[in-house]
């Protein structure tokens, strides 16, 4: 054991502004970087270090952590506090080089999720208690034990593995949905195709917009933002995407592309009537506009007579469909796919290679097998009984626990709903005594990219149990009600005005 480290002359600024836990550290660093203290040096306890220097003991650990965390201390439980061996690691630690926070730019997301969260509602995935992990395991160990295991784990087409899109495009001719004309492209999910998608129409050029469903999915707002696309709202209700305001849009800002999710769509979970699905369709025809098709959650359907796609609809060729293996069967193996016109998928192609040479093929080969076997049917007749459960569990709550005044969304699928709060109720403000109670959603301020649905939040019920589903929505109601109160005593307090 190194000999005992002498800190009893190190010395403070109290005027400086500087926390004194980081002028500790620092001093220590100095010490480091001067050859006063050597590598396998034991460092006082803190109680013992705190009593030398009139410091607090908390001060003085959050000198040692901030040290063990750049590397210059390394702790051993039960022995203390040692200056890390090594001369390279001492200098990186000592010269910490470049400021990464001030070159890169701010994080888009933010803080995370509060840690006593037992009901989250704010997750769209599917349930993973509901896995066939038997029926995967095995189908598996089929596709590495295949004399084709060789083909699939050597570098592939970024087309996506063969044998996998062959089997979806027969699919889609079976449907009515691919045309002659069309090719698909297998992608790491939707949101990959996406973000494809506007980097091809809007890199360098986004001189016209794109429309978008307001709300609309957080992460499809952040695609088009980073491709610096300017982006134009088009309201949705109770029967998806209104077909007239996308009209005035078109006629107003001439959009390049108009985004929509005709099922289940994500966060209201409301579905595009027939009617607006075929005047949406005319729509884009007749202007020129290109529509992207975001069809993740149509099978996720519980009840109801399911809906033609916009691509089976569309008669012009203006349609690209986007759909993914991710909400139905498992989320983590990121296989999704576009269908459109060669010459698009071409570019796509080409676009994905740069990105990512291409996707997995181990994953696209089980999953193929996964849906040929027979397992991925049932699997889906089985997450249907069990969503429609989920979500007449989430409604029927909704209906017993609200304050009076609110409104929600009554999907027949998918993965999530809407509830709008009464005024003068913010969903923001909510959470934080939503997250006190155990349970977190997602404000609608989210579905915006400007200031827009702050009474709305989104209510994601897809990996939950109906008791847990209940249980959060009475919690939820439960903080509205107390910041409902909150703002009406303090209205109580506001000075009236004099007559005069």
């Amino acid at each position: 054991m190194g000999r005992l480290a002498d800190l009893s002359q190190i010395t403070f600024d109290t005027e400086s502004g500087v926390p004194l836990y980081r002028q500790l550290a620092d001093s220590i660093r100095a010490l480091i970087e001067h050859g006063r203290l050597q590598g396998g040096q034991r460092l006082p306890a803190t109680r013992e270090l705190a009593t030398q220097l009139g410091l607090n003991r908390a001060t003085v650990s959050a000198a040692y952590n901030m040290l063990e965390e750049s590397g210059v201390l390394q702790g051993h439980v039960g022995r203390g506090s040692f200056v890390a061996k090594g001369a390279a690691a001492l200098a990186e630690a000592v010269n910490p080089g470049l400021d990464w926070e001030a070159i890169l730019p701010a994080l888009e997301f933010g803080s995370a999720p509060a840690a006593n969260i037992e009901i989250n509602l704010a997750s769209s995935r599917p349930a993973a208690a509901n896995f066939p992990l038997a029926a995967f395991r095995r189908l598996a160990k089929e596709v590495i034990d295949s004399p084709e295991a060789e083909t699939i784990l050597q570098l592939g087409s970024p087309h996506g593995y063969g044998p996998l899109r062959r089997y979806l495009m027969d699919q889609a001719a079976a449907e009515g949905v691919a045309r002659p004309s069309d090719d698909l492209l297998m992608t790491n999910g939707c949101q990959q195709a996406l973000d494809l998608i506007a980097r091809l129409f809007f890199a360098g050029d986004a001189a016209r917009p794109v429309a978008l469903e307001s709300p609309v999915y957080h992460g499809l707002l952040r695609v088009f933002a980073r491709a610096g696309a300017s982006m134009i709202p088009v309201p949705v209700d109770q029967d998806g995407m209104d077909a007239e305001a996308l009209e005035a849009a078109i006629a107003r800002g001439n959009p390049r592309l108009a985004v929509v999710t005709p099922s289940f769509q994500n966060p209201m979970g409301t579905t595009l009537s027939l009617e607006r699905r075929k005047r949406i369709v005319e729509l884009a025809q007749r202007s020129g506009t290109v529509l992207i098709e975001n069809d993740i959650y149509s099978e996720l359907r519980y009840r109801g007579p399911a809906l033609p796609t916009l691509k089976e609809l569309d008669k012009a060729g203006n349609v690209i469909l986007l759909r993914s293996y991710s909400k139905v069967s498992f989320p983590g193996l990121r296989v999704g796919w576009v269908i459109g016109p060669r010459p698009l998928i071409a570019r796509l192609a080409e676009s994905k290679q740069i990105c990512d040479l291409h996707s997995d093929q181990l994953s696209q080969a089980v999953l193929l097998r996964f849906a040929q076997s027979g397992e991925l049917a049932k699997h889906l007749q089985q997450t249907r009984v069990a969503g429609l459960r989920r979500l007449e569990a989430a409604l029927s709550a909704c209906e017993k626990y609200l304050p009076k005044g609110s409104s929600f969304t009554r999907p027949d699928g998918g993965m999530c709903y809407w509830i709008e709060l009464p005024a003068p109720l913010n969903a923001e403000n909510v959470l934080p005594r939503a997250e006190k109670r155990g349970v977190s959603y997602l404000p609608g301020t989210l579905f915006s990219n400007r200031p827009a649905h702050r009474r709305g939040l989104r209510v994601s019920f897809g990996g939950l149990t109906p008791e847990q589903i209940t249980r959060g929505i009475k919690l939820i109601a439960e903080a509205a009600m107390e910041e409902l109160g909150m703002l009406n005593a303090h209205s109580r307090l506001e000075p009236v005005a004099a007559i005069v």
